[in-house]
């Protein structure tokens, strides 16, 4: 034990008798060099004044040395050994952070030890807008430059430690719902994994947020809820009307009527339809509302809180239909008679 405190107490000593001898070697580095020191600070002056920022990758594990030799032969600074002795000079040799960084040769030396230092590195914002699908999402990432849209499709079939995702279907869809719409910052070179990752504890706080909001009588789990919300998410283009969607589909539900929302069956096209046709009605599939009784295995798409807000208290309402009009907005029925005229007033063939 003692000997122990004695080697903590020499190093803790020699901490500062080492940066001593590098400021030492600096000087008699200055003085050699003519004592003005003009050639040594002309070193920590930017390298190309007014020049572009230039990409840097630092890897994990790179020693200042070879920092250094990369900032050299990108000709982001004019010395390595400059670069490693002001670093260890202000005790930073061992603090430069892994990272891409975008950084400019019109920064001086200490400027961009202390990005380096601080762990600046070059981000990417980026903004998920409500309903989009897991593989809607993959596709944005990889045309905003965040990541290949195959190593994120793959990464969102993984397992991740959520409660709400235990039992979804496997596959890419595993996470679908729950990567919440937002807008986000991640590092440039941020694996896969950890984008999921950061949308799927940005949902938990979202649901944790707004979830005491549930009305007492609404007999649906969380997957239940945000299958809800996403059907309404893509069906509801004003918010106001999201509770009285949600409230429909809830008294559907409770009167064993299928839902028969277009919504569940565009999920299953290559693309979205302005009419669906007699075929598409007739996929076979869980997720085809117009075939089969309940809600689908899971949700068809993420919604944003507006529609989580309104599929844990969905409107009381005795609407039983209700069918989009040429505006966006909605026409709710509460017989079939008179859905149908709604039908033919608004969009014939195309009702909900």
């Amino acid at each position: 034990m003692g000997e122990e405190l004695e080697t903590s107490y020499n190093l803790a000593c020699r901490r500062p008798w080492h940066r001593r001898l590098i400021l030492l070697l600096i000087a008699i580095i200055i003085l050699a060099l003519g004592g003005s020191g003009y050639f040594f600070l002309n070193l920590l002056a930017p390298a190309k004044p007014g020049a572009p920022a230039v990409e840097v990758n630092i890897a994990p594990g790179s020693s200042s040395a070879v920092i250094a030799s990369n900032l050299t032969r990108q000709g982001i600074i004019k010395s390595p050994l400059a670069f490693r002795l002001v670093t260890m000079a202000k005790g930073l040799d061992r603090q430069l952070k892994p990272g891409r960084y975008l950084i400019s040769p019109s920064l001086s030396l200490p400027e961009i030890i202390r990005l380096l230092a601080a762990g600046k590195v070059q981000e990417i914002e980026f903004t998920i807008p409500e309903g989009y699908t897991v593989r809607q999402i993959a596709a944005l990432l990889q045309q905003k430059g965040v990541v290949q849209e195959e190593d994120f499709l793959q990464a969102a079939a993984r397992d991740y430690p959520f409660d709400f995702l235990q039992g979804l279907p496997s596959g890419p869809e595993h996470v679908q719902g729950y990567l919440f719409p937002d807008t986000y910052r991640v590092a440039r070179g941020t694996p896969a994994e950890e984008i999921i990752l950061m949308m799927l504890k940005r949902f938990d706080q979202v649901y944790q947020e707004i979830s005491h909001e549930k009305d007492p009588g609404l007999e649906l789990n969380t997957r239940q809820i945000v299958t809800l919300a996403s059907i309404v998410e893509r069906e509801a283009k004003i918010d106001a009307e999201r509770p009285l969607i949600a409230g429909v589909f809830v008294n559907r539900l409770k009167k064993g009527m299928r839902l028969e929302s277009c919504a569940t069956v565009e999920y299953l096209l290559p693309a979205p339809k302005p009419v669906l046709s007699y075929q598409d009605l007739q996929i076979d599939s869980p997720y085809n509302t117009y075939r089969v009784n309940g809600l689908p295995p899971g949700p068809i798409a993420s919604p944003g809180r507006a529609s989580l807000l309104a599929a844990l208290k969905p409107a009381t309402t005795d609407y039983l239909y209700f069918v989009a009009k040429p505006d966006g907005s909605h026409y709710f029925s509460r017989t079939l008679a008179e859905h149908n005229q709604a039908l033919t007033r608004y969009q014939a063939g195309n009702g909900n």
